[in-house]
C-alpha cells in the first residue's frame, strides 16, 4: 500500500490548499489506490512506500520536528511529493538539503503527473522488493567450487544491508537425502535420447532431495555445489535448480553465492530469477556476446528440450529457447560493495555441441562490454527479460 502523508504551513488557507491537493493526488493516482493519512504521522514507515506530500512553503519547520520521532523508528529514506504549488516545490528543497546533511537518503517527486505516476510505481515496487528481501535465508549446499575463486560472499554485509542470512549446509546431508528420494520416469512426451531418459529419475531425485533440505532450513534460496554430484551419485542438478528458480526460489550452479544473490534481487524485483550464465565469446567491437549454461528456469523460455550436461555427458541439462528483444544483465559483487548493470537486446539462440545447452546470443553497447574485459564481477552473470536497469540501480 502507498500512504500520503502531508505537511502544511498555518500561513496559507486550508480550503484552498485542500482545493489544490485533491485535483494533484487525482492526477497522481488517478486509480485513487492509495491511502491519505494527512497530518497523522502515528503509522508512518507501516506501509511499501509513505510518502510525504509537502503541501506549502514555510512547512520546513514542521518537518524538522517531525524528524526525530521518525529516526527513532529506524527510517532512513524519504520521499517528498511536491505540486509546485503554494512554493511547495522550495520547501520540498530545503527539506532534502537538510536531510542530506543529516546523513539521510531522501527525493524529491515533482513533475508531470505521467512522470510522477512512473517513479511512484518504480519507487513502490523497489521498496517491495527491499521488503520481500528482508530476512531472507539463503543456504549454501556445499562450499563454492574450486574454480570460483573471485566469487565469495561476506555473510556480514548480506545481513546489514539487505537482512539476508546466509546458512551453510553440508554437501553430506544432500548425499544422504538422495539416497532416500524418489525419483519418476521422463515424461514419455519430451522427445530425449536414452541416454537423458535414463538420467532422468535420478535428476528428479536430486529434486527431492533438495526439497527436503529446504524446507528442514527453510530457505528462500540456495546455491548448490552442484559437481560434486558428477562423482558421488553420476548424475547433475540442472533440472533441479530449473525446477526452483521456475518455483520461485532462487537457485544458483556451483555454489556462487554472487550470483544467488544477483538472482535473489532479480526475483524481488521482476518475479524472475533470471538466467545464470557465463560468456562464451565477445565481439568488443560490436557490443555482441554469447553467454551459455545448462540450466535456465522453464518459466522463462518459449521452449524447451532435455539434453545431458555438457562438460560431463552425463545427467540432464536444459537447452532452452530464451524469447527475442531486450533484456537487462545484471550481477552485484558477494560484499554488495559494487555491481554491473546493462539493457541490451536478445537477437537469437543457438546450439553448439561444445558449449553448455541454453545459448543466447545478445547485444550490449560496446561501453557495457568493455566492463566484462576490463573490470568484471566473476564469470556468472544473471540475464533478465526486459528493460530494468533503473530498477536494480533504485535497490543497489
Amino acid at each position: 500500500m502507498i500512504a500520503v502523508y502531508t505537511i502544511t504551513s498555518g500561513l496559507h488557507d486550508e480550503a484552498a490548499v485542500s482545493k489544490l491537493s485533491d485535483a494533484f493526488l487525482k492526477g497522481v493516482f488517478p486509480e485513487g489506490d492509495f491511502a491519505f493519512k494527512g497530518s497523522d504521522f502515528r503509522d508512518f514507515g507501516t506501509h511499501t512506500l509513505d510518502l510525504i506530500y509537502v503541501r506549502t512553503g514555510g512547512a520546513e519547520g514542521i518537518f524538522k520536528s517531525l524528524l526525530p520521532e521518525l529516526l527513532a523508528r529506524g527510517i532512513d529514506r524519504y520521499y517528498l511529493l511536491t505540486s509546485g504549488k503554494s512554493n511547495s516545490l522550495a520547501a520540498s528543497l530545503e527539506i532534502l538539503s537538510y536531510l542530506r546533511q543529516q546523513g539521510l537518503k531522501g527525493e524529491v517527486l515533482h513533475g508531470s503527473d505521467a512522470y510522477l505516476q512512473q517513479r511512484v510505481r518504480s519507487i513502490e515496487k523497489v521498496q517491495e522488493a527491499r521488503a520481500h528481501l528482508r530476512d531472507m535465508r539463503i543456504g549454501v549446499i556445499g562450499q563454492p567450487s574450486d574454480w570460483l575463486i573471485a566469487s565469495q560472499a561476506d555473510p556480514i554485509a548480506l545481513l546489514d544491508r539487505l537482512g539476508v542470512r546466509m546458512v551453510e549446509v553440508p554437501m553430506e546431508e544432500l548425499l544422504v537425502e538422495i539416497g532416500r528420494a524418489q525419483g519418476e520416469p521422463a515424461p514419455a512426451e519430451q522427445p530425449m535420447d536414452r541416454k537423458v531418459r535414463d538420467a532422468y529419475p535420478g535428476a528428479v531425485k536430486i529434486y527431492n532431495a533438495l526439497k527436503v533440505l529446504v524446507e528442514r532450513y527453510r530457505l528462500d534460496a540456495f546455491t548448490l555445489r552442484c559437481f560434486d554430484l558428477l562423482t558421488t551419485v553420476g548424475n547433475t542438478g540442472c533440472l533441479a535448480l530449473s525446477c526452483f528458480n521456475s518455483e520461485g526460489i532462487p537457485a544458483s550452479c556451483e555454489g556462487d553465492v554472487p550470483a544467488l544473490l544477483s538472482m535473489m534481487v532479480s526475483h524481488a524485483l521482476t518475479g524472475v530469477s533470471g538466467f545464470q550464465a557465463n560468456p562464451a565469446r565477445i565481439d568488443a567491437e560490436t557490443g555482441e556476446m554469447l553467454f551459455a549454461h545448462c540450466t535456465i528456469p522453464f518459466n522463462m523460455v518459449e521452449d524447451w528440450q532435455f539434453d545431458t550436461h555438457f562438460e560431463s555427458g552425463i545427467g540432464v541439462g536444459i537447452h532452452g529457447i530464451f524469447p527475442e528483444g531486450p533484456v537487462t544483465v545484471f550481477k552485484v559483487s558477494g560484499d554488495l560493495k559494487r555491481h554491473f548493470v546493462a539493457e541490451g537486446e536478445l537477437l537469437g539462440n543457438q546450439y553448439e555441441q561444445n558449449l553448455c545447452r541454453t545459448q543466447v546470443n545478445l547485444r550490449l553497447r560496446p561501453e557495457d562490454v568493455r566492463y566484462f574485459l576490463t573490470d568484471p564481477i566473476g564469470n556468472h552473470h544473471v540475464i533478465i527479460p526486459g528493460h530494468c536497469k533503473s530498477l536494480f540501480e533504485e535497490l543497489l
